[in-house]
């Protein structure tokens, strides 16, 4: 059995980059945005948009809906962190959309 590799959003845009050969400014002024920026957003120091989420998708041909569950994964792990809390959190905050998916639907 492999063990699956875990990366944070920005490693794993970083990887992709890497791997297609792009440089930063490049995959930058494709997204329409300053390099410093793109480089905030490798080092999850920063998130990035849906817009640039779905340019990301498209240049390196990734499906959207993944890369935008990533960030957002991303977004939640590190406020759970930063809360100091764990999982337990996760699994009420399953239950509450669950519950709240139910109401909005009735």
């Amino acid at each position: 059995m492999t063990k699956q590799k875990i990366l944070t959003f920005g490693e794993y845009i970083r990887e992709l980059r890497e791997s297609h050969g792009l440089p930063l400014r490049k995959v930058a002024a494709q997204l329409d945005i300053d390099p410093s920026l793109l480089g905030k957003i490798e080092r999850n120091e920063r998130h990035p948009t849906k817009k640039q989420i779905r340019k990301l998708a498209e240049l390196y041909e990734q499906n959207e809906e993944f890369l935008y569950s990533e960030c957002l994964s991303d977004q939640i792990a590190y406020k759970i962190i930063e809360e100091e809390g764990d999982v337990k959190i996760l699994k009420a905050a399953e239950r509450k959309v669950n519950y709240l998916k139910t109401k909005m639907n009735a």
